[in-house]
């Protein structure tokens, strides 16, 4: 590692905050990988009659089961098959005994529930678990931002590269594109589009970097307009080194120390967005573990605080622990910070 990484190690491990926030966050995500094995409505492990099953990895029927069982699929939450299996052996549940589809079917009053044991933080107003929609949904709006914002990234890069190394023309044309661009009305596009085709995590993924790409263009034109005219850049054009390597090589590295100190705002705005659609109604069908979702219930059943608490906890914290990281990461980047934190 260079003396100059190194400094900017320091200065990021100089944020408490955003140090601490950064490893919260790094294992609320760890977590939600491993979503199946934590909530889920089917055993980890069974052992019946000698044999040890897995029905968190492939499904099987009550006659693979049990030899008097049906050929359908198992029930792992019907009380003959769990009652049958005990007695011949043991099973292994998750923590959660839930996914994010599982309606309960005994909860013993009107949906949604308030928490209890059973269900720590409630159920929804379709007898869901609150807390395995949780998981799961926090494991997708993390996946959906990180998706967004590096494709968007990487063309907001490319867009303000070619824009600030040629200038000109070029520059011109792509300024006044996307002026004309960032002018649209997204929301009715999305609802048009909506009317159209069923918007899935890869359509509502490419609809909305068509218009997310924008947000580094312009910092990355202004690096590159300025270092275009650098005495070392000048020197290598005059070697023959081609443009994409001077673009790539010379005035990229340049250019994504300011880049990369946006990253983490992106990644919040992304989370954000995702969150915002969903609560209005255009983000992901019906039956997906969202977070925007479970607030859109909130606000549906005022008689069900936890729905609106819940959400509003996890959203808030997962874009506070964000943004303590964008400003760890803009400290390390900041060239008048000495380690410590002390400028």
């Amino acid at each position: 590692m260079t003396p100059l990484n190194q400094r900017r190690l320091a200065n990021f491990r100089g944020n408490r905050r955003g140090w601490v926030s950064l490893w919260v966050f790094l294992g609320l995500f760890g977590v939600t990988l491993f979503a199946e094995f934590i909530a889920n409505d089917k055993p980890l492990l069974v052992w019946v009659d000698g044999r040890v099953l897995v029905p968190v990895v492939r499904d099987y029927a009550e006659s693979d089961v049990l030899a008097d069982g049906l050929p359908t699929e198992a029930d792992w939450h019907d009380e003959t098959l769990v009652r049958e299996v005990r007695a011949r052996g043991w099973m292994l549940w998750p923590l959660v005994e839930y996914d994010y589809r599982t309606v309960i079917r005994d909860l013993g009053r009107p949906s949604p529930a308030p928490p209890s044991w059973r269900n720590p933080l409630g159920t929804d107003d379709q007898a869901r678990d609150v807390l395995a929609r949780v998981i799961y949904g926090l494991r997708l709006a993390i996946l959906f931002g990180f998706s967004l914002t590096l494709a968007s990234s990487a063309i907001g890069i490319a867009a303000g590269a070619v824009q600030g190394f040629y200038g000109g023309t070029t520059d011109l044309l792509f300024q006044r594109f996307i002026e004309v661009w960032s002018g649209m009305p997204q929301l009715y596009l999305l609802i048009i589009l909506g009317s159209m085709i069923q918007p899935g995590f890869w359509v509502l993924l490419l609809f909305l970097l068509a218009f997310s790409w924008m947000a580094l263009t312009g910092v990355v034109r202004a690096e590159f307009l300025r270092g275009r005219n650098l005495d070392y850049v000048r020197a290598a054009r005059a070697l023959g080194v081609s443009d994409l390597r001077l673009m790539w090589r010379h005035i990229l590295p340049n250019a994504m120390v300011a880049t990369l100190t946006f990253l983490p705002f992106i990644l919040s705005g992304s989370v954000t967005i995702l969150a915002s659609l969903d609560f209005l109604g255009f983000g992901f069908p019906p039956g997906y573990p969202s977070l925007g979702e479970l607030l859109s219930q909130g606000k549906s059943n005022l008689q069900a605080p936890w729905l609106a608490f819940t959400g509003f906890l996890v959203l808030g914290g997962v874009l506070t622990l964000l943004i303590f990281i964008g400003e760890a990461v803009r400290d390390a980047f900041d060239p008048r910070r000495l380690p410590g934190g002390m400028r």
